[in-house]
């Protein structure tokens, strides 16, 4: 395939990066994406939400700062009526609101199946890009979310969630990944991605074989949804998550002592999932701190970098 090159394209579609980046000039380059969702929760106005974090989630994943978005909505018009869109729509607002970005237009097709997400435009300096293939041996691996939202949708799907699993589902997927971003880049970190549809084991994966070296993971600190357990031990478990480990095998050890039902939860797909960081030792307690200090909820250490691999590795004990 002939794909067209451009020599100020820093990031495209040769690896597995979060976002394309475009270099306008030696200040500034531009961050492009695009995600639409389908519906995780019954509430239009909440998966608004959820969709539009979702959506700006990449550009912070790159380091960017997202400005202006255009409204991306597939929608059966005629079997369902315009009210629920408009609570869609609405909940999209919130989210642009809330990060400072404006709505610049947006386009609709008529679909049985609703979907909803952003085309989102945001700014970088060329210098201070995050990639997935930063990863260096002697980093710690920190992650700002809980994991487990593909299981506690599947569990409320079932009519088996608690209020209290949802509620904590739902607060997670609306928490932008702003702050998190902010803070990295003020730190000087190059390795990150977010966590989303392959789960935190397939994107852990993608960034050891971007940066060419091993990661392991130690399951006893990953921090998870309440309800995420419980849902997996009842085989709550989307078709995805098994996907996902189905696919990422190839470069995946696993520890006899890590149980089926945890490999299941490191390879669920999440929706507006936290940032993944690969963080310097030296810079480690400081960053930690102060995502705490501005009000990341989640700064677990999970893990550590321990050398170099030509294909990537992940191990999981």
């Amino acid at each position: 395939m002939d794909i067209p090159r451009d020599p100020n394209v820093i990031a495209g579609i040769d690896g597995s990066e979060d976002a394309g980046v475009y270099r306008l000039d030696e200040a500034t380059a531009i961050v492009q994406t695009i995600d639409i969702i389908t519906p995780i929760v019954d509430n239009p106005r909440i998966f608004g939400r959820v969709a539009a974090a979702n959506s700006l989630s990449d550009v912070y994943a790159m380091g960017g700062r997202p400005i202006t978005a255009m409204n991306v909505v597939c929608f059966p018009t005629v079997a369902v009526g315009l009210e629920p869109l408009r609570e869609i729509l609405h909940g999209g607002l919130d989210i642009l609101k809330e990060a400072g970005v404006a709505l610049v237009g947006g386009h609709s097709v008529d679909d049985n199946e609703p979907k909803y997400g952003l085309s989102v435009t945001g700014l970088v300096h060329p210098d201070r890009i995050m990639f997935n293939s930063g990863l260096r041996p002697g980093e710690r691996i920190i992650l700002t979310k809980a994991i487990g939202t593909g299981m506690v949708a599947t569990a409320l799907k079932g009519g088996l969630a608690s209020d209290a699993a949802v509620d904590a589902m739902v607060a997670s997927m609306c928490s932008l990944n702003a702050k998190a971003s902010e803070v990295a880049v003020s730190f000087g970190l190059r390795a990150c991605t977010d966590v989303t549809g392959f789960g935190l084991g397939g994107h852990l994966v993608e960034m050891a074989r971007a940066s060419g070296c091993v990661v392991r993971i130690h399951s006893a600190t990953i921090p998870l949804l309440e309800g995420a357990f419980e849902a997996a031990s009842m085989g709550l478990v989307p078709g995805g998550a098994r996907s996902n480990r189905d696919f990422f095998k190839p470069w995946t050890t696993i520890a006899p002592g890590v149980t089926p039902i945890t490999v299941d939860l490191v390879f669920d797909p999440q929706t507006s999932g936290g940032l993944l960081l690969g963080v310097p030792a030296d810079r480690f307690e400081a960053f930690q701190q102060t995502l705490k200090t501005e009000g990341v909820a989640v700064a677990s250490e999970i893990g550590e970098v321990l050398g170099t691999h030509s294909e990537g590795l992940l191990e999981i004990e």
